[in-house]
């Protein structure tokens, strides 16, 4: 029996996660890039018994929404409505254990959003003047950055966005692109002057800078990359557009503009905050995760949200006052496919609901989670995923539960056997192993190392397979009653602690590996922790934990990407 874990105060931990765009359903490299791994993170700190919140939502306002809407000649509403849907469903499926997604559509978002853009101005960080936007004279409109597209100034992707070149990274000015064409009819648009808010980003330069340098515990990508920015300086960015979809400007004479999305959006980790409070009965509960001076904030995003939220929001942050600044923004690296990177327009994506309507979750989740993009792009590829399945699920996890629980029932009378007489080094030394990784797993779950807290732990189940093979008990049981009975009541011990450390990333298997060693009431109650099974604990019939797949699989999936959905 392990010792107890000592006695600590437990964190106050928020985790953020990016706000996906409720344009198109999610694909698997959006789940590997910000969800999956803050869901690891987030389930891992609650078995350790510290206080979590972890909140996202659908992003209801970006203008790829209301470019989806006028090529499907419907409303933004409706897209928006339909999408989110569709993430809530996905996320419930995958188990991602939100405690709250909500979406910038609520009456609650909008309130907190104008709040913060009141005392921004009241703080002097706003402030109004005259701006030269793209106008696309053969429609009659302004152009959002997002229906600007061209060749980025930077590095010459032609396809660079006005807001962002996703190649290079750096964020742009739509007047800086190159060659730039409207969305709406293809035309050259022209400059035109209108008058918006901006905010005062150049003001915070130094400030920033100063903070950044000291987070040497962020990903060097994302400091470097954040770094270069600051060294370069902040521009004053304008915060509202001529749109008539998202939050109203709440300041007179603007009725015709709303808040702009990358300034509304990021205010909806505060707002969901607030959200979560309001429905869990006590509004205030919100402040232990954003005031108290030791809580810690995890922004889970992709790389290319990098800047604003190491660069914008933290400026908000410090322009509104008296709320805590991110503690870490674990921006993940790209997961492509097949080699090349995820395309809606393309169909190039292994997409969420699709997926889930077919396959099983804890495979996708592993093979996502054993190839997480921390520090470089992953590519996924249905014949990995295969192997990964049958090599590494079906044949070392799942062949180690179903071994050891079908030979136990067969000879101890379907209980936990008890050893007699102390145990041999073999098994003492089997379960020191176990109680040492979960001290190994969770300082790297702590750093978000999580592709190496997974390894952490299979590499347990590898060496249990090889302490089963060194003891035979399935030779020994008929020779060495109690040699066998040792065996198999310390690889019982070694699954239940497995069905704990597996646990933050195949939630689902891990409960079903609890229970099959009579552990079904222990499940919710669980640390971080090896929890002995007791002698005479009865087992029930084993049932495989996976299913081993054929290899037509591959053949059949990747004939569907690149096809019209």
């Amino acid at each position: 029996m392990p010792e107890p874990a000592p006695d600590v105060t437990p964190q106050t931990i928020l985790v953020c996660v990016a706000w996906p765009y409720a344009n198109t359903p999610l694909h698997a490299g959006q789940i590997a890039g910000a969800y999956l791994p803050a869901d690891i993170f987030a389930r891992y700190h609650r078995m350790r018994g510290n206080r979590v919140l972890m909140v996202s939502g659908s992003d209801a306002h970006g203008t790829p929404i209301t470019v989806r809407a006028e090529a499907e000649g419907t409303t933004p509403q409706a897209v928006f409505e339909r999408n989110h849907a569709s993430f809530v469903d996905t996320f419930a499926r995958f188990g991602i254990s939100f405690d709250l997604f909500t979406s910038t559509a609520t009456v609650n978002h909008a309130r907190v959003a104008q709040d913060m853009f009141t005392r921004l101005i009241e703080a002097g960080h706003i402030y109004t003047a005259e701006q030269t936007l793209l106008f696309d004279a053969k429609v009659g409109r302004f152009l959002p950055d997002r229906y600007v597209e061209g060749v980025c100034p930077r590095c010459g992707y032609d396809g660079a966005r006005g807001d962002q070149c996703d190649n290079c990274g750096s964020t742009l000015d739509a007047l800086e692109l190159l060659q730039p064409r409207s969305k709406l009819s293809d035309a050259t648009p022209e400059p035109r002057v209108s008058e918006h808010f901006f905010l005062r980003l150049s003001a915070f330069n130094e400030q920033l800078r100063t903070w950044v340098e000291a987070q040497t515990h962020w990903r060097p990508a994302v400091r470097n990359f954040t770094l270069g920015l600051l060294r370069e300086g902040l521009h004053d960015r304008a915060i509202t557009r001529d749109l008539d979809w998202g939050v109203p400007v709440p300041v007179p004479g603007f009725e015709g503009k709303r808040i702009y999305v990358w300034f509304e959006a990021v205010i909806g980790y505060l707002s969901a905050s607030m959200e979560w409070a309001e429905r869990a009965g006590d509004p205030e509960a919100w402040r232990a995760f954003w005031e108290a001076p030791d809580a810690r904030a995890y922004y889970f995003q992709g790389k290319d949200n990098v800047p604003f939220h190491t660069t914008i929001w933290p400026a908000i942050l410090m322009g509104y006052g008296g709320l805590n600044l991110p503690y870490d923004v674990p921006a993940n690296q790209y997961v492509t496919m097949s080699g090349a990177k995820a395309s809606s327009s393309r169909n190039w994506a292994v997409w969420m609901p699709d997926y889930l309507d077919r396959h099983d979750v804890d495979p996708l989740r592993y093979m996502l989670a054993a190839v997480m993009p921390e520090t470089s792009d992953a590519d996924f590829t249905w014949a990995e995923y295969v192997r990964r399945n049958n090599d590494e699920l079906v044949a070392t996890w799942g062949n180690l539960v179903h071994r050891v629980l079908t030979l136990t029932r067969r000879h101890f009378e379907a209980c936990v056997p008890a050893p007699e007489g102390a145990p041999a080094p073999a098994s003492t030394a089997m379960l020191a192993r176990v109680d040492a990784a979960f001290v190994e797993a969770g300082r790297h779950i702590e750093a978000v190392q999580l592709r190496a807290a997974l390894q952490t732990a299979f590499a347990v189940a590898q060496e249990a397979n090889r302490y089963l093979d060194e003891r035979a008990p399935w030779t020994a049981v008929r020779t060495d009653r109690a040699h066998a009975a040792e065996t198999l009541a310390t690889a019982i011990d070694v699954i239940a602690g497995l069905a704990s450390l597996l646990r933050p990333f195949l939630p689902e298997s891990c409960e079903r590996a609890w229970r099959l060693v009579g552990q079904a009431d222990a499940i919710e109650s669980a640390g971080w922790t090896r929890r002995h099974v007791e002698a005479g604990t009865p087992l029930p019939e084993p049932a495989p934990l996976f299913t081993k797949l054929d290899d037509t699989l591959v053949e059949e999936e990747e004939s569907r990407l690149g096809q019209s959905s």
